[in-house]
């Protein structure tokens, strides 16, 4: 049996109390994992500086694989320096209604989001001109866009083939008749793509009535695929509309000079919550949905569908954390999840 190497950023708050509840699953698991920890707590980045972005690039292009947990960010984001060292410039996201968890949107929601993770005006922090004006420079990038759409007509196919749905759609968002050149850009790599992928039904939408329709009837989207700004907005809509961003996890994509995925670290959605820090009620749902994305893109989908299904079940039963409307800690609701994979195994 191959061992699976995983970096693992290790990170602040209930970053730790994760991390125990990741090796608990993957050591019940019939499979041979490998964690190679580096230190990425704020005490140890401000005493190492760039040595510890070293240190997590080499691994993470040793392995090709990495968990990332929660971190503080006081002078420098540590999410945007090791996105810009490993190139990663696709983020995927996907926001699903889970059963047990109490929304104000009755509507159910399949979405998975494709989000361009460069470019925009995110990556200029801009500048005055003068005291009463301010200037920023929004750019859109051909590779980036290419890879992006690449990955979501691949990602559509993968769920038609699970969901037995052989029209499986893309959807991509932008204004490009407002935004002619820089989004116009972005439709017209998108527009090429799907040409080659004739397969997968490809729809246009502008963003501003995307985000309505998908409030009107969610049912009518699947894949949805944007660039930075729009993909920011519409990933915390949508975890919004399924009710909670603790159980929002998201994988981070770099890739090879023949645009197949290269490095891919996966992490959940949430903060270091230092307010409940070493308490033992943390919700390590995201952390373990963002572990079962990792098992997917390894091609152990029997694994990633088994945790998921367990983890899904206890939600629903009421079996949960105290976030969720349970009663469990962190250690109680990760056995629960264990005991139950053998089943959907």
């Amino acid at each position: 049996m191959k061992t699976i190497e995983i970096t693992e950023l290790m990170g602040d708050g209930i970053g730790p109390e994760l991390a125990e509840s990741v090796h608990a699953v993957a050591e019940s698991m019939p499979a041979d994992f490998k964690f190679i920890p580096v230190d990425w707590s704020l005490e140890n980045r401000e005493a190492k500086g760039d040595e510890v972005i070293d240190e997590a690039e080499a691994s993470m292009r040793a392995t090709k694989l990495a968990v990332k947990y929660p971190t503080v960010t006081r002078k420098r984001s540590p999410n945007a320096l090791i996105r810009r060292r490993c190139n990663f410039s696709v983020i995927y996201r996907p926001a699903i209604s889970i059963k047990g968890i109490h929304s104000n949107f009755k509507e159910d929601v399949n979405l998975h989001i494709v989000r361009i993770a460069t470019g925009g005006t995110y990556d200029d922090p801009g500048q005055l001109i003068g005291k009463d004006a301010a200037v920023s420079l929004r750019m859109v990038e051909r590779t980036p866009c290419l890879q992006a759409a690449k990955f979501a007509f691949d990602l559509a196919k993968r769920k038609g083939l699970s969901y037995g749905d052989s029209h499986y759609s893309v959807t991509s968002s932008s204004k490009h008749t407002i935004q002619r050149v820089t989004d116009g850009l972005f439709e017209s790599v998108v527009a090429d793509v799907a040409k080659e992928n004739t397969d997968v039904e490809h729809h246009v939408e502008l963003f501003d009535a995307l985000l309505a329709k998908i409030i009107m009837d969610p049912s009518q989207y699947e894949v949805v695929l944007v660039l930075n700004e729009y993909g920011d907005f519409l990933s915390d809509m949508a975890s919004g509309l399924v009710g909670s961003l603790g159980t929002g996890a998201s994988g981070n994509y770099s890739f090879d000079e023949n645009n197949q995925v290269d490095i891919a670290m996966f992490d959940p959605a949430g903060g270091t919550a230092p307010d409940i820090a070493g308490k033992n009620v943390a919700n390590p749902a995201a952390v373990l949905l963002a572990f079962g994305m990792l098992l997917n893109h390894v091609d152990r989908y029997d694994l990633g569908h088994a945790l998921r299904m367990s983890l899904l079940g206890a939600i629903e039963s009421g079996q949960a954390t105290r976030d969720l409307g349970g009663k469990l800690n962190t250690d109680e609701f990760t056995k629960v999840v264990i005991d139950n994979i053998a089943e959907h195994v």
